[in-house]
């Protein structure tokens, strides 16, 4: 995830398309947990999404153990654990290294400023702002997102829209 800046303002969190589609990769997985194996192909083709990511993202879920794979004529992917094992915050981790990225480490303004001995009031914001995403992000799991909209608004803390 990152956060994007237009005009000076800052415009709100966005998700990457790694994150993103590495959540729709699992929770597609969640769905047909009775199904057996499930190729990556077929489930680019299902989900409408590049079927080169969904390989690679694959590989990233595989590598972190959120799913498993078997080879041969009936191979593909399932999940490696039960859906309400299996949170957000370490799909999103797994799908693209991390769930916020830290300017002061991955891009620091400053080299003196943004070093881990320097002095930098701001840096405390961003990482309670990291751990308040995280916090979040692993309070909700695979299961959570297998019901309709109205209904996981509900599960995860938001009013139900009424119609």
């Amino acid at each position: 995830m990152f956060h994007s800046w237009a005009n000076g303002n800052l415009q709100g969190m966005r998700i990457t398309t790694w994150a993103e589609y590495g959540l729709i990769s699992a929770l597609h997985l969640a769905r047909r947990t009775d199904d057996g194996p499930v190729t990556g192909r077929d489930l680019a083709a299902r989900e409408k999404l590049p079927a080169d990511y969904v390989e690679q993202i694959m590989l990233r879920l595989r590598r972190a153990e959120i799913v498993r794979s078997t080879r041969g004529a009936h191979g593909g992917y399932m999940l490696a654990r039960k859906p309400d094992e299996i949170s957000v915050r370490e799909i999103i981790q797994a799908s693209e290294l991390s769930t916020f990225d830290l300017h002061c480490v991955s891009h620091p303004v400053n080299s003196e400023r943004c070093s881990a001995s320097g002095e930098c009031s701001i840096r405390p914001v961003w990482m309670l702002l990291q751990q308040k995403i995280d916090d979040v992000l692993e309070g909700v799991h695979l299961s959570d997102l297998l019901y309709g909209e109205q209904t996981v608004r509900g599960r995860v803390g938001l009013p139900i829209l009424t119609v």
